[in-house]
């Protein structure tokens, strides 16, 4: 059961339901996620920057390898919402979420996203090395951000146990 409640538009003060209102016309719902997050007007713009640091990783990575590495990062953080969203995006793209066939950069972004969640203080310098042969040093503290951010949007779905939208249900891990 969720630990705090979700935010009703009725309830919502002006800026408030402007922050909902802008959510749904750009993505076209608005998730329990940000419902919750709704209750501090502050935690949902800060969070909303999730998107506009996506966009930019997908400018060097593509977004299929900005999916597997989100992907990579939500479930080794064990976050069931999140996993199961990318794991959605997987599915409606033709691919086998649990047996994806990676090329070299998909699966160097999906281990650097793992052992961001797993061991961020003692990264591997041979993945380290590989991540400098691919990408810019910009890059690289680009995706690490992202990653980052894509850390604490798994916190909060885990730490204040967000239920899981229905329109994900069909999607989760059997």
């Amino acid at each position: 059961m969720a630990r705090i409640s979700m935010a009703e538009y009725a309830e919502l003060d002006a800026e408030g339901k402007k922050l909902y209102d802008g959510q749904v016309n750009a993505h076209g719902r608005i998730t329990n996620m940000k419902r919750t997050l709704l209750r501090s007007k502050l935690a949902f713009k800060v969070y909303m920057e999730w998107y506009d640091m996506r966009d930019e990783v997908a400018k060097f990575l593509g977004d299929f390898a900005t999916n597997v590495f989100s992907h990579a990062i939500s479930q080794e953080n064990s976050c069931l919402i999140c996993s199961t969203y990318f794991r959605k995006i997987l599915i409606e793209a033709g691919k086998n979420p649990d047996s994806l066939d990676l090329d070299e950069t998909e699966a160097l972004v999906a281990e650097y996203g793992r052992a961001l969640v797993s061991n961020p203080h003692s990264i591997d310098e041979a993945l380290f090395d590989r991540l400098k042969a691919r990408f810019t040093e910009e890059q690289i503290v680009l995706l690490t951000a992202f990653g980052g951010m894509m850390i604490a949007t798994n916190l909060i779905n885990n730490a204040l146990d967000v239920t899981p939208d229905n329109y994900l249900k069909d999607y989760m891990k059997k």
